[in-house]
């Protein structure tokens, strides 16, 4: 039930009091084989966009299928309270409520995310001016945001940068306007959603990224009062409005989370029930892995997953519905237990590679040609001292670590638990041999 009084509210504890950003310094992994029951959280792509959109009203939020645990959600709650909001979990849920309405300056000295970006646009757009942190998050090459500029700019702001803050200014508000993206990009298109609801006028997105956390940021806002068309992949319509409600809302299912419990099913020989799984969302993946002997079962609301041959696969990533950059390093620790050659181009972030080099402390059998990476699987892999250089590398060094001889310690482990909700809680009680410290 949605909390209605700051007395409810106050009988609950913030998230940023009760659970802290734990920082976990290491994985120790050793060969388990994955088998019974899981249940996937909420999606880590959805919820930071939809903590974002909090910040677009002063009415109050409730996010259900909230992934409490996830340490980039937990930091994002923390930029929130800056902001003038109280936060607290119960359960599955988060409450957000407006104490005071929110200052155009994000001071903060934690760790940095890149969905400040979205704040940024956030406060721009409901409060003429905005100035936050420089982004953080995984460092994966070109990841530039002039997008983000660019748009902000687009809709008449005035965007400046420091050696630390990103600061934008429109101190009679945001007008709508035609935003050509030059790319498929999500942040840039959630960006747009963000600015485009309280700008005066109608704006126009071009070449949006239609995807699942594209999709549930519309809905939510749409239940805010918001006015979307969506024609497609060809644009998107925002009719701006004075102000937003408050909102209930579900989170959709974390399509990465289900992929890796799938990937890790398969290459240890598993037997694995995936509820929650988000079916529709993963049909071009799914594809590839049936046709590289992936065993998948699907019923109403799981999917069983029966580890058998892993064969090679021959990937490029791509927009949705195409495999994303995320998922390729998954593919990766696939091909590494494939007899054969498997062949992986990442067209979003060419070079995203850094991951091979950490396997490659395993035993793995790789080159990089260009922006096209050669894995010779089948070779037992062993276990070595590996760094989690980012998110997704992170999880595919764990599950490399699951099929590999003797131990293998993953540092940095924090990165993992960024985006993967209770992964130890769920993970071990797969009867997957992976301690945290």
């Amino acid at each position: 039930m949605l909390i209605e009084t700051k007395a409810e509210l106050g009988a609950y504890q913030p998230l940023s009091q009760t659970h802290s950003e734990r920082q976990v310094s290491k994985y120790r992994v050793h060969a388990s084989r994955l088998e019974g029951e899981v249940l996937v959280s909420g999606a880590k792509n959805s919820v930071l966009r939809l903590l974002a959109a909090s910040l677009l009203t002063s009415g109050k939020i409730e996010i259900s299928n909230y992934p409490t645990m996830l340490l980039d959600a937990q930091v994002h709650l923390g930029m929130l309270e800056a902001l003038g909001k109280h936060c607290v979990v119960d359960g599955d849920i988060a409450y957000i409520e407006e104490i005071v309405p929110p200052p155009s300056e994000l001071v903060w000295r934690g760790r940095s995310i890149r969905n400040t970006l979205l704040i940024l646009g956030a406060l721009t757009a409901r409060t003429g001016r905005g100035s936050v942190p420089l982004p953080g998050g995984c460092k994966l090459g070109e990841r530039k945001y002039d997008l983000h500029v660019m748009l902000l700019e687009a809709l008449g702001a005035t965007v400046t940068e420091t050696d630390t803050y990103l600061e934008a200014y429109a101190p009679k508000g945001l007008t709508g306007a035609d935003i050509r993206l030059p790319i498929r990009s999500t942040g840039a298109t959630e960006n747009a959603l963000l600015c485009g609801a309280l700008a005066r006028g109608v704006t126009t997105v071009w070449n949006p990224h239609i995807r699942p956390e594209i999709i549930d940021l519309i809905s939510m806002l749409r239940t805010m009062g918001s006015k979307i068309k969506v024609f497609g992949q060809e644009r998107i319509e925002i009719e701006g409005r004075e102000g937003l409600t408050g909102v209930r809302h579900r989170v959709i299912g974390d399509n990465m989370e289900a992929l890796t419990w799938l990937v890790g099913a398969c290459i240890t020989n598993g037997d694995v029930e995936i509820h929650g799984f988000p079916l529709s969302d993963l049909e071009v993946p799914l594809i590839h892995l049936k046709e590289s002997g992936a065993r998948v079962y699907t019923g109403q609301e799981s999917i069983i997953v029966r580890g058998g041959n892993c064969y090679p696969v021959e990937i490029s990533t791509g927009a949705y519905p195409g495999i994303n950059s995320d998922m390729q390093p998954l593919f990766a620790a696939f091909g590494a237990m494939s007899r054969g050659e498997s062949k992986i181009i990442d067209l979003r972030f060419p070079g995203r590679y850094l991951y091979a080099e950490e396997m490659g402390l395993m035993g793995l059998d790789y080159s990089i040609e260009d922006n096209l990476l050669r894995i010779r699987g089948g070779t037992r892999l062993r276990g070595a001292e590996v760094t989690a250089r980012d998110l997704r590398a992170g999880i595919a060094l764990t599950l490399a670590g699951l099929v590999a001889d003797g131990e293998t310690v993953v540092r940095d482990a924090w990165q993992i638990e960024r985006g993967y909700d209770r992964f130890i809680e769920k993970v071990t009680s797969l009867g997957g041999d992976v301690l945290a410290e």
